[in-house]
Parts: structure tokens; C-alpha cells; sequence
């Protein structure tokens, strides 16, 4: 989103054939490496990628979606900072986050700079953390739309999170949408509060995964986020606001013989005042979902090792309904090759039907992809 921090798009396709040989050749970064000086300052770096083949409708190819280089260092136990690229669809480089980091307490803390707006556990917790490989098909948050409002799920801003007991926040503003319906620089609000039923769930910051493959023990969290956005939607002008919130849910059981359960769902609600089914007549319009949506995932993680990992099965099933347009939805039928946890993994996923991550209906396609995933 991110145990270094994530992002996302469906890209790539080809032959399942083809796909095999090509990943047994893919050479992998070099290790991580983290240096500490005589005064007890360290500074870390790794690196991690994305890659696949897909077919769609025959059309296949390969590509890698997603190149990061993080980077993260501490001047003492209070200060800290993250800086980390992206490279997206073998083009431009961006900065991913660039984050002044103020650790007082495990019960408040201080980030300041580009980083993740807090919102729901898929977009917490980024293609690198996510059970599915194709989890981008509900509708997102500003952030995540584009660049108009922030990229890859991140934007410009301060956000105050912490823990007390079981209980987790992560409050903040941020610049939201720049120019178009925004003429007045109205700033976004945006938080999320989760509890932890059973175990606690560990993640750097405020940032979610949506499978531990059974290393925490038994989960169970509960998670509320809100997004608002004075003058969020429209145009220059015709300005209008959104506001959306979400409740989301982790659990993860542990069985007696070693194998993991894990069901993760959502429901999100977004009110937009200008939509993509309905823009404003003149001026470019950063316009948003309106309606509802919902998903469900539901894996099991075998205990045994087969060579170097273990299996893990999965079915995903979205469905959304724009308050302006007809509904569309999506089934997911994956498979992960669990090797090293976030790690290293290999999927294998067959996806159909129309649902997309703008919310509202595209094509209505069938999708095969074989993808590997390596971070270090």
C-alpha cells in the first residue's frame, strides 16, 4: 500500500507456456541491505517488483507493472524517514512516499509528506500485501484515481496514528483534489479506526495486509474509514463534494493441522455530487463513483510444503452498483505459490467479467495471468 509501501493496475497478458519459461529466467535484485553508524543511525535499502503475463480475450503479452526501490533510515528511536520510487509500466519514474516520520508512542505518532491516505484494507495494503493478484475491481478512493487527487493511493499531507490496546487510527488532511472543482484548495480529511478482536495485527505505520498465511495465529479486525472532500468532484465550473466510508474485515484461523482460513470482505459507500455517468457539460471534470459496492474472498493456505512453498487457493467475488448506472461484477479464481510470505510468491488467476476499479462497467472479459512477485 505496505511493509514498504504499494500501489496497483491490471496489465500485461500471454500464454501460460511461454509464461513458465520466462519467469525460471527472471534474474531476482540483490539483497536488502541495512547499514547502522557508531552513533546508532541506520539506513536501509531493498528493492521489489511485479511481474506477469495475461491473456485477455487472446491477446496476450508480458510486462512488469511495478519496479520499487525503498529506501528508510532513523537518526534516533523518534526520527525516522521513508523514501521510496516507482517505476510503473516501464515508464516514468515517481515517488512512491516521502515521508518525515515522528514516532513519540505507540499511541501517537507523526507522519508528514507524501505517503498513503488512510482508507479500506485494499487500498492499505497495496498489490504487494493483498491475497488476490486482481484486487483493484471496486471503486477507490481520489487518491487512487489517476493523479488529479494524489497517486497510487497517496498524496500530500499529515497523518496523526496510533494504538491503544486492540484498538488502531490513523486520522490526516491532505490536498485531495488539485484545480478542477477545487478552486478554493479545500483540503481532504480522511481516517480509518480498526479493533482487533483476537491477535494483533503487525504492520509498519498504519498499513494493513490482507493475509499473514497463518503467521500471527488467529485474527479477527473490524475496520472503519472515511474520506471527505469539500468541492471534491466536478469542474472548474461545476464543483460538488464527495464524501465516501467503508467497513472492512480480516480473519484469519489457524486450523489443528497447520492449515489457514482466511476470509477477507468489504463494503464501501461513496456519494459523489459529478460521477463518470454523469459530468458536468463543460470543462474537464474529475469526476468519481456514486453508489455501492461489496467483495468477498475466502482462501486456505495448505500446511504441507510442495518444493520450497505452499499452495493457497482462492475465490473473489465483487460486486458494484452505481446509483447511475447498470451494476457489474467479477469473479477471481487464483491460486498463490507461497514461497516467502509477501516476499516471494507466484499467482496463477483466471478473472471474468466487467467489474473495474472506477466502479462502473467495462468490458465484460476473461482474463488468464501467471504473475511473480519478489520483494527484498
Amino acid at each position: 500500500m505496505n511493509h514498504q509501501p504499494r500501489s496497483k493496475k491490471l496489465l500485461g497478458r500471454a500464454s501460460c507456456a511461454a509464461a513458465i519459461l520466462a519467469l525460471s529466467s527472471v534474474s531476482l535484485p540483490a539483497l536488502a541491505k541495512q547499514y547502522e553508524s557508531e552513533g546508532g543511525q541506520t539506513f536501509s535499502i531493498g528493492a521489489g517488483f511485479r511481474s506477469q503475463f495475461q491473456t485477455v480475450e487472446g491477446d496476450s503479452d508480458f510486462t512488469l507493472p511495478d519496479i520499487r526501490v525503498y529506501t528508510s533510515g532513523q537518526l534516533n528511536d523518534t526520527v525516522k524517514f521513508t523514501f521510496n520510487l516507482q517505476q510503473r509500466d516501464g515508464d516514468t519514474v515517481d515517488v512512491l512516499d516521502a515521508i518525515a516520520q515522528f514516532e513519540f508512542t505507540p499511541e501517537f505518532n507523526i507522519w508528514v509528506g507524501h505517503m498513503l491516505t488512510p482508507a479500506d484494507r485494499i487500498e492499505m495494503s497495496g498489490p504487494y500485501y493483498a491475497l488476490s493478484w486482481n484486487q483493484y475491481r471496486q471503486p477507490l478512493y481520489a487518491s487512487d484515481q489517476g493523479g488529479q487527487a494524489g497517486l497510487i493511493g497517496r498524496d500530500e499531507g499529515v497523518t496523526f496514528w496510533g494504538t491503544a490496546g486492540k484498538f488502531q487510527y490513523a486520522v490526516g488532511t491532505f490536498a485531495g483534489v488539485d484545480g478542477f472543482s477545487n478552486e478554493d484548495d479545500n483540503p481532504l480529511y480522511a481516517a480509518r479506526f480498526a479493533y482487533n478482536f483476537l491477535n494483533m495485527e503487525s504492520n509498519p505505520g498504519y498499513y494493513t495486509s490482507s493475509t499473514y498465511y497463518g503467521g500471527l495465529g488467529n485474527i479477527f479486525t473490524l475496520a472503519l474509514s472515511m474520506q471527505s472532500q469539500e468541492d471534491g468532484v466536478g469542474s472548474a465550473s461545476e464543483a460538488g463534494d464527495f464524501s465516501g466510508w467503508t467497513i472492512d474485515m480480516l480473519s484469519e484461523t489457524v486450523l489443528g493441522g497447520g492449515g489457514v482460513v482466511t476470509v477477507e470482505g468489504e463494503y464501501k459507500s461513496f456519494d459523489a455530487d459529478y460521477t463518470l455517468a454523469s459530468m458536468p457539460a463543460a470543462d474537464d471534470c474529475f469526476c468519481l463513483f456514486d453508489g455501492e459496492s461489496v467483495f468477498a474472498t475466502a482462501a486456505y493456505l495448505f500446511p504441507n510444503d510442495v518444493g520450497p512453498g505452499k499452495f493457497q487457493p482462492y475465490l473473489r467475488l465483487v460486486e458494484n452498483s452505481p446509483s447511475d448506472a447498470s451494476s457489474s461484477s467479477s469473479t477471481e479464481l487464483g491460486l498463490n505459490y507461497v514461497v516467502n510470505g509477501h516476499n516471494t510468491r507466484l499467482n496463477l488467476s483466471f478473472v471474468s467479467g466487467d467489474a473495474n476499479a472506477s466502479g462502473y462497467a467495462g468490458d465484460d472479459v476473461d482474463v488468464l495471468s501467471l504473475g511473480m512477485q519478489v520483494q527484498l
